[in-house]
């Protein structure tokens, strides 16, 4: 691998990382433009195993602003994240795939920062493409793996 190629396979992992974040900052700050933004023309999303809906990007983000009104309250944290960036022989391909786990703390509207409300966690699958524009989220695939009231014995 030359320099060339390696310099260019970590500008790939900062820009696919900077995507991830901002899909977290977009969800929790509910700004659903930037949402979409972060999405190839034929992006999708599935939060069915959340409770939620799967479609296309633009569909979803419409879903993830009504429901997440009454959520007000949310700052989902995305960690240990594992990239594989498509290799085609040596050189980065324009495809890339992020495993990573995420903890969600939400507060519904109208409630103290005392007030119930509720912490998850699971896993995400994201399916990236390099576009004309950088990295966008293919498939965005949400894998909830527990769910329990703040405030419950053994929440945080």
């Amino acid at each position: 691998m030359t320099q060339r190629v390696e310099l260019a396979t970590v500008m790939d992992r900062l820009d696919i990382d900077e995507l991830i974040t901002g899909y977290a900052v977009a969800v929790d700050d509910g700004e659903w433009a930037d949402y979409r933004a972060l999405f190839s023309a034929d992006g999708r999303a599935d939060y069915r195993a959340a409770g939620g809906v799967e479609g296309p990007a633009a569909e979803v983000a419409d879903w993830l602003a009504e429901t997440l009104r009454l959520f007000p309250v949310r700052q989902h944290l995305i960690v240990n994240r594992r990239l594989h960036i498509q290799d085609l022989g040596g050189y980065p391909g324009d495809r890339a795939e992020v495993q990573a786990d995420y903890l969600n703390p939400m507060r519904p509207a109208a409630t103290g920062l005392d007030d119930a409300g509720f912490l998850s966690g699971g896993r995400y699958a994201f399916s990236l493409v390099r576009t004309d524009g950088g990295w966008r989220l293919r498939d965005v695939v949400v894998r909830e793996k527990w769910r329990r009231a703040a405030g419950a014995p053994g929440a945080a």
